[in-house]
């Protein structure tokens, strides 16, 4: 009778460490279309709060914006595009490529028992498959750098601080077209 409570408490505490990192409220959206990319932060740093929560953008992600979130400071960088690109008209030569939400005080800093999202929004490249969102998350003690990506596919198993993946879809077919 023993071994029923200990093996449920096992398995819980096994699928709480694989949920431990940072993950997308939607990990699967359309290629080429507008996303709204919710990152969920569930813990600290092994115990310490998180005061700073950086995201890289993948290749291709154009026009980010990031919501504004009470208590925290927002730091956009931006870098010249390889090939620009138009959007309502206007040529679009550089983009932003990472985004920092940082604690303006102890009194907003995300505890380790707490948990947030980190909201932004843009526009998919246009290719099906994975593009990944390499986040660092920076605590009072300690960091995790939420950005290894497999050696090959795009399976995150094995990783300790996996980047966080969205997988991109091909658009539907359009009524009445013809598909191979």
């Amino acid at each position: 009778m023993l071994k029923t409570p200990l093996l449920f408490v096992l398995a819980a505490s096994l699928s709480a460490a694989a949920q431990a990192h940072v993950t997308l409220e939607q990990p699967e959206a359309v290629a080429g279309t507008p996303y709204k990319a919710v990152l969920r932060v569930g813990h600290g740093c092994e115990g310490s709060a998180t005061t700073r929560v950086t995201v890289t953008l993948p290749a291709g992600f154009r026009g980010a914006k990031p919501m504004p979130k009470a208590g925290w400071a927002l730091d956009i960088k931006r870098a010249p595009l390889a090939k620009p690109y138009d959007s309502h008209g206007r040529t679009i030569s550089d983009d932003v490529i990472e985004l920092s939400w940082t604690a303006k005080s102890e009194d907003a800093y995300l505890q380790d028992a707490w948990y947030e999202e980190f909201i932004l929004r843009g526009s998919l490249p246009e290719q099906p498959g994975p593009v990944w969102f390499k986040v660092r998350q920076s605590c009072v003690k300690g960091e995790w750098n939420w950005a290894e990506l497999p050696a090959e596919g795009d399976s995150t198993k094995g990783l300790k601080a996996p980047a966080v993946r969205l997988m991109l879809l091909k658009p539907a077919a359009a009524p009445g077209s013809h598909q191979h």
